[in-house]
């Protein structure tokens, strides 16, 4: 197991302090703003350094007293019995705390983009692709993250040949960055008389929605161009010269939206074009972390497939880490945590291995 980083954790404490310090001087709205939001993120890890501490103080004494020969028999019998229970405990705190002191991704306490594109498999991709937009919504329904459709073209049978949408909420970025990638359907159509089964696909992309001071975007990179709004798309589509596509010069990216207020427009594909600008420069920036987490949850490569869904069978598997979970019915509905948490804990346990192999 890898040391536990004790000056990271003695400057921890201290930076709490502060900050508990200058809240209770009463500053600025927006400063408090910003001081509460870290003293809530440090707040479990400094509890959790805090009763480690005392743990080991325990421990001490109790070794202190078996240590001294002139302890009496009682002491020393209590004492005896105590020591290793609190061995135990300062055991489980330093598995605890090594999850906690771990690097922090700069992005885990953001919102996120959601993107969702129906791959092979014709109209039952675009009902698949509807299927794992409607468990994400319900996921996010539960956690009480807001979700909010920015662009959408729906499929001739229902579902959607792609979406993108925001899920607004503390922490949105972290629990969902490893659903990245092709997710695979298996099942039998209600068009198909014979009972064969189909496969299709549909990519689920995950960004961090970053904000301005995230990533810069100069008017000079970018062409803004009004349209008149065509094609299948339902509810999503209006006939008045309100579309906007926006191209982004440098990287050739495009982002188009479609709702009926053009100022709404502009603003919300600038949001998308900021976000999938800021994953570029994230991807380009931290090609170690990239490494990472193709060697433990994957690259997040929009092309890697990495789950199956086997409606026949009830099954869902995420090919990463080898997982199998017979409650599809339930996690179609949201009910993913399982698979969420197994995920996370997976790179976690990834992460403390290179930990433990530097020290």
């Amino acid at each position: 197991m890898a040391k536990l980083p004790v000056e990271k954790m003695r400057e921890l404490e201290r930076r709490f302090g502060e900050i508990e310090a200058r809240m209770a001087a009463g500053p600025a709205a927006d400063v408090y703003v910003k001081l509460a939001s870290e003293y809530s993120e440090l707040q479990p890890v400094v509890n959790k350094i805090r009763e480690y501490e005392k743990a080991i103080a325990e421990a001490a004494d109790l070794e202190a007293l078996l240590a001294d020969k002139s302890t009496d028999k009682d002491m020393r019998d209590l004492a005896e019995a105590e020591l290793p229970e609190i061995s135990e405990h300062i055991e489980t705190l330093e598995k605890d705390m090594q999850i906690l002191l771990l690097p922090k991704d700069a992005a885990d306490e953001k919102s996120a983009i959601l993107e969702i594109r129906a791959g092979t498999g014709g109209s039952e991709a675009a009902l698949f692709a509807g299927d794992l937009f409607r468990m994400y919504e319900r996921f996010a329904s539960t956690k009480g993250w807001k979700v909010e459709i920015l662009s959408a073209s729906e499929g001739e049978a229902g579902g959607y040949k792609e979406i993108i949408a925001t899920i607004t909420g503390r922490g949105v970025f972290s629990k969902l960055k490893f659903e990245s990638g092709v997710h695979r359907v298996q099942r039998v159509p209600d068009t198909e008389a014979s009972g064969r089964i189909h496969t299709s696909a549909a990519t689920v992309a995950v960004l961090p929605e970053a904000e301005e001071i995230d990533i810069e975007i100069r008017a000079e990179d970018i062409r803004i161009d009004t349209m008149r709004a065509s094609g299948a798309g339902g509810q999503h589509v209006n006939t008045t010269d309100s579309a906007v596509r926006i191209t982004h010069l440098p990287t050739g990216l495009i982002v188009t939206s479609s709702e009926k207020s053009q100022h709404q427009n502009r603003a919300k594909a600038m949001q998308v074009l900021r976000s999938r600008l800021y994953d570029i420069e994230r991807q380009k920036v931290d090609g170690e972390r990239s490494a990472e987490r193709k060697s433990q949850v994957g690259s997040g490569d929009r092309s890697e497939r990495i789950r199956t869904y086997n409606f026949p069978q009830g099954r869902i598997t995420d090919h990463r880490i080898n997982l199998t979970l017979y409650k599809l019915d339930r996690m179609i509905e949201g009910d993913i945590d399982e698979m969420v948490d197994a995920l996370i804990a997976d790179y976690q346990a990834g992460q403390l291995a290179q930990l433990g192999e530097q020290s």
